[in-house]
């Protein structure tokens, strides 16, 4: 099985797993251990799936400003907290190819592993979305076809990336390519260097 095989069939259980209750305060129940790669990615998609029903939540035009203030916080730090998972498994790719030698000639990749595993949770998240249209049983023949369409490139794509990405980590592993993994810098975060935070002090 390859890597990304492993990573959407992790990705699909903690999607089926939180629509059991479809409620953005459902705990988390990871079945995995702590020390597996398993447990990073479920915890992974488990919050990708709770921001995308975070995102369909907030932008109800009745909602209320205070209800969605405190929404957007919660958007904020579970954007914090994907940051962080992200960071996480580069730091496991990067142990786990720590002993190749790289070649002369490697080249550089446009993003790291583990940024492309992002995409590819939330991918699996728009196709669990748009097969739920493509099944609606109340909407118009014309609202299915459309959406049938996009699933067709939603599926399309899965293919393509989970190539991509298990090709980018044969290179890696056989020295074609290197990782070089910047962390994530969110000013805004920071008390010290997000101007409306430091200048009330």
């Amino acid at each position: 099985m390859t890597f990304t095989e492993t990573a959407i069939k992790v990705f699909n259980q903690a999607i089926k797993d939180y629509h059991i209750t479809d409620n953005v305060d459902t705990q988390i129940n990871n079945p995995y251990k702590r020390d597996e790669i398993e447990n990073r990615l479920y915890l992974k998609c488990w919050i990708d799936t709770v921001q995308w029903h975070y995102e369909d939540i907030i932008r109800d035009p009745h909602i209320d400003p205070i209800e969605a203030l405190n929404l957007k916080r919660r958007i904020d730090q579970s954007n914090q907290d994907r940051t962080d998972l992200v960071e996480q498994i580069d730091t496991y790719f990067r142990q786990l190819y720590s002993q190749v030698t790289v070649r002369e000639d490697a080249r550089l990749n446009t993003e790291s592993p583990a940024w492309a595993i992002d995409r590819l949770s939330i991918l699996q998240l728009k196709i669990y979305h748009m097969k739920e249209q493509v099944e609606r049983s109340d909407a118009s023949p014309e609202h299915i076809a459309k959406c049938q369409s996009k699933l067709d490139v939603l599926l399309e794509q899965n293919t393509d990336l989970s190539t991509a990405i298990d090709q980018l980590l044969e290179d890696i592993a056989e020295g074609k390519k290197y990782m070089k993994v910047y962390r994530q810098m969110k000013m805004y975060n920071d008390p010290a260097t997000n101007p409306v935070l430091y200048k009330k002090k």
